[in-house]
């Protein structure tokens, strides 16, 4: 038996032939017979061809992963309109006299290196992105377009890495898992092997003779075994046992609610951003949405959406919820989430500056489109709102101000609207300690655990190599949700959490007891959590 060691993406076990994916590169001519204005129409023309595919790709993945990891092939798609790649492919097409293949694959390999040189790691994992966008239009030019597919049943997938194209076309039913030679926790092909719940390890030094040998792979021990013993098959075999009844069991808890044992009734909502997650959500048995990320329509959208196209969207979630309640979060948009057309500046501190609320309120136009098409929706379910990224009363009384623009607009012009509750994100450690005034002015709180852990702590929630410093239990972060929570109640505001930590199950009682009233989380965290509630007994002393 030979065991190689890796880092963790995604646990679980699985158990099954390893194959080697090996990528093969198509050759091409350097030099060009065509006139530089000819290379650039082919070159424009294959970019074409290439944004049709990523528009498909970003279906399927919206379809079966969910809107944030369709958001990676929108990413994808700006990268083909980024004028410094396009001037780069321009440069050598024309006074090189490059073939437009050669000069894509060359332009791929220079910013993929600028990535890849970078210190952060998560800005170096950028660099597959880039060379998965130029191996596409170059496939295009050249003409191969063979898709990565697997032969054969099920097996474990070992690769030197994968691209985000290729593994979200990966056949999931004869995919057991994932061992990449490459790549980091925070590249998009991991981020899609977590979504997608497969077994997966990254730097696992594996050898390519271990093609078509028995293997089991330890997602949570960071092993992979090759002709592993009988006894090591054994243990992975009743792990997977002990993995089906665990969910057996989940699905019996559908249908009923979250009930703590002395009577304490915890709902738990959803985080949705798409129609799929909205499947899942109802899948999973949410008791409604308790946030729907809208900002996924104008990152998929290649200008600003319009008041009509918002409105389907938002009716479509609040009816899909049959009166269940559906929390709609205003934009959240900068920092990591950009779409071109809104021509935002770089910034030297993006997760510091002009996004979310402040977009909103210094683009007022922009956010009446976006609250005009909420509050049509309210006539068709049970509808709130939610502001993100609060700092200020002042930023409140703005926002319910131009809500109240709104209103009176689509009220002269006899449209049906429903009543709508105001919620107020709390996310940084400035609404934390003006919460009791912010109470005030709304009628439930989000705490957005993911961020308020950022600005907390001071810590860059992307940067890998910040890990060991990165502790979201970091007791100052939850003695600001405890206080966060008292203020609330002083002035009967609800209190919830939407980010991570609350499918944490280390923290679902330390949140029940500091009196948290709600929470939302992925879908498939749902049930997990309803179990863990329903066996939580309050009255109890801690």
């Amino acid at each position: 038996m030979q065991v190689a060691a890796g880092k963790s993406v995604q646990g679980g076990v699985a158990v099954g032939p390893l194959r080697v994916y090996r990528r093969e590169e198509t050759p091409f001519c350097r030099f060009s017979s065509l006139t530089p204005a000819e290379e650039w129409a082919r070159f424009r023309s294959a970019c074409g061809r290439a944004r049709e595919e990523l528009a498909g790709l970003c279906e399927k993945a919206r379809d079966e992963l969910g809107e944030d990891n369709a958001a990676i092939f929108e990413i994808h798609r700006m990268m083909l309109e980024d004028e410094d790649y396009l001037d780069a492919v321009k440069d050598m097409t024309g006074s090189q006299s490059a073939t437009a293949e050669y000069a894509v694959r060359a332009a791929g390999e220079r910013f993929s290196a600028a990535f890849a040189a970078m210190e952060d790691e998560y800005m170096q994992a950028r660099a597959a992105d880039v060379m998965d966008v130029s191996r596409r239009v170059a496939d295009i030019l050249t003409g191969r377009r063979d898709a990565f597919t697997e032969d054969g049943g099920p097996a474990i997938l070992a690769a030197d890495d994968l691209s985000p194209s290729e593994t979200v076309q990966l056949d999931r039913s004869r995919l057991l898992g994932l061992v990449l030679r490459r790549g980091s926790r925070s590249s998009h092909t991991a981020i899609l092997a977590r979504a997608m719940n497969i077994p997966a390890l990254v730097g696992v030094d594996f050898d390519e003779s271990w093609d078509g040998k028995p293997a089991a792979l330890d997602g949570d021990q960071n092993r992979v075994y090759i002709d592993p013993t009988p006894e090591i098959l054994a243990a992975m075999e009743a792990r997977r046992r002990e993995d089906r009844q665990q969910t057996a069991l989940l699905q019996e808890l559908k249908g009923r609610p979250g009930v703590t044992l002395d009577g304490r009734e915890i709902p738990v909502y959803a985080n949705a951003g798409s129609a799929g997650d909205l499947e899942l959500a109802l899948e999973n048995d949410a008791q409604g949405i308790g946030l729907f990320r809208s900002e996924f329509l104008y990152l998929n959208s290649q200008d600003y959406p319009t008041e009509e196209q918002q409105f389907r969207l938002y009716r479509q979630a609040a009816e899909a919820m049959a009166g269940k309640r559906t929390v709609i979060r205003t934009l959240d948009i900068g920092a990591d989430k950009q779409a071109g057309y809104f021509r935002l500046e770089k910034e030297a501190n993006p997760a510091l500056g002009y996004r979310a609320i402040r977009i909103c309120l210094t683009r007022k136009e922009l956010f009446k489109t976006q609250l005009r098409a909420i509050l049509r929706a309210s006539a068709f379910g049970s509808v709130s709102i939610l502001f993100p990224m609060i700092i200020s009363v002042e930023e409140v009384r703005e926002a319910r101000a131009i809500l109240e623009e709104c209103r009176l607009e689509l009220r002269r012009q006899g449209a049906a609207m429903g009543d709508v509750e105001i919620g107020v994100m709390i996310e940084t450690p400035a609404a934390v300690m003006i919460a009791g005034e912010l109470a005030e002015e709304a009628d439930f709180f989000s705490i957005g655990t993911n961020d308020l852990t950022q600005y907390t702590l001071a810590i860059d929630r992307q940067n890998p190599k910040l890990d060991r410093f990165y502790d979201p239990r970091h007791p100052a972060l939850l003695r600001m949700i405890r206080h966060t929570v008292e203020a609330g109640h002083r002035h009967g505001c609800r209190v919830g959490i939407c980010g991570e930590l609350g499918a944490d199950p280390a923290l679902t009682e330390t949140f029940l007891r500091m009196g948290v009233d709600e929470l939302s989380v992925s879908p498939a965290a749902i049930l997990p959590l309803r179990k863990q509630i329903r066996g939580i007994d309050l009255s109890v002393t801690a």
